[in-house]
């Protein structure tokens, strides 16, 4: 993690002194996603926001793709500060079904991430595998198993990056590299309680776009951008109201950096469908410190996301707005983000229990 800091201080410094005033904005956009740890293109793959709370498991864990017995599709777009240049923003797209009638189910996912200078595109391509453990047909007691190769596409831009001298830290051109990894994943769902693990970029792979041109002591060693997963919940009530409270745990190896997401969601059933509304408070385990004209603090990463939606017919729609806190923030606006979606071939109530995610 030293060593990590030390490289970006370093490119920091360069940036103040070499970098001309137009590109001020870009150079306070890539500071605060270091210091103030914005999800952002440091782990390689698919941040994870809270998408996952609009019926969107499956973006964060393969295992589950196919969870239903017909199919899903969700589209998402998350843009960070409406009046920055260059802002941190996400898009995707994925699918997946059960195999007919068989135990196991496929996916895939499109997405294209850029934060300033940084940007990646890639596709995941899932296989999962769903074991019924006891009980008759219409009781939910089931573990899962998924897995998904990812090829991704990073660019980093350094054509704009200005040297008045050879500087082996700064390519000078547009550099582009891609990277092969695996993402793994299990779930466990009985009747209203599930609980899923996933480990992100399973396999350390080298991350040369990092390295082009610089010599061996200016990089440090950061192919390991492994990252752990954990959520419990339960979905209480099976009339016209029901709430599901959830947790959700984070952990990325190299960094050691941990947070957690503390989720409250309220359904009810209606004409058309159902409509619910939640809440999600993300919270950082590590703090950063920063300095003001006359003190010294640190700051832990703190998001408040209040989320809603609507199930009409097979058509799915919804949108969160995750706002920070906290004394130093490089932006006073927040994050939006959008979620369409549309079910198909899926089963009236399949299972005598209220499990939105597997019916």
């Amino acid at each position: 993690m030293l060593r990590f800091v030390r490289y970006m201080l370093y490119l920091v410094d360069k940036i103040i002194i070499l970098y001309i005033k137009p590109m001020k904005h870009r150079f306070l956009l890539l500071l605060a996603s270091l210091v103030f740890a914005i999800p952002s293109n440091a782990q390689e793959g698919i941040p994870v926001y809270f998408d996952y709370l609009s019926d969107n498991y499956y973006l964060v864990y393969p295992s589950m793709a196919g969870i239903s017995d017909g199919g899903k599709i969700r589209a998402t777009a998350r843009m960070q500060w409406f009046s920055v240049e260059d802002a941190p923003n996400l898009q995707t797209i994925n699918a997946n079904f059960r195999i007919g009638e068989s135990n196991s189910g496929v996916g895939a996912i499109f997405f294209n991430d850029a934060n300033g200078y940084h940007s990646q595109t890639g596709f995941k391509a899932t296989y999962a595998h769903h074991l019924k453990l006891g009980g008759d047909g219409r009781n939910l007691n089931q573990l899962s198993f998924g897995l998904s190769p990812t090829y991704l596409q990073s660019s980093l831009d350094e054509s704009e990056f200005v040297s008045v001298g050879p500087d082996d830290a700064i390519a000078g051109i547009k550099l582009s590299e891609g990277y092969f990894n695996i993402d793994l994943g299990f779930s466990y769902n009985l009747m209203e309680f599930y609980a899923h693990v996933a480990v992100t970029n399973l396999l350390g792979s080298k991350r040369n776009l990092y390295r082009y041109g610089k010599a061996n002591d200016n990089i440090p060693v950061i192919d390991n951008l492994r990252r752990y997963l954990f959520s419990v919940g339960y979905v209480f009530g099976k009339q016209e109201w029901q709430f599901e409270p959830s947790v959700l745990f984070q952990l990325s190896e190299f960094t050691e950096e941990k947070t957690i997401d503390l989720n409250a969601k309220v359904y009810k059933d209606v004409d058309f469908g159902r409509i619910w509304g939640g809440l999600s408070y993300r919270r950082s385990f590590d703090s950063a410190q920063f300095a003001t004209s006359d003190s010294f603090g640190e700051q832990r990463l703190q998001l408040f996301t209040p989320i809603v939606g609507a199930n009409i017919g097979n058509f799915m729609v919804s949108y969160n707005y995750s706002y920070q806190t906290g004394d130093i923030r490089f932006d006073s606006g927040g994050f939006h983000q959008i979620t369409l979606g549309y079910d198909f071939g899926q089963k009236e109530r399949k299972y005598d229990c209220y499990c939105p995610a597997a019916q």
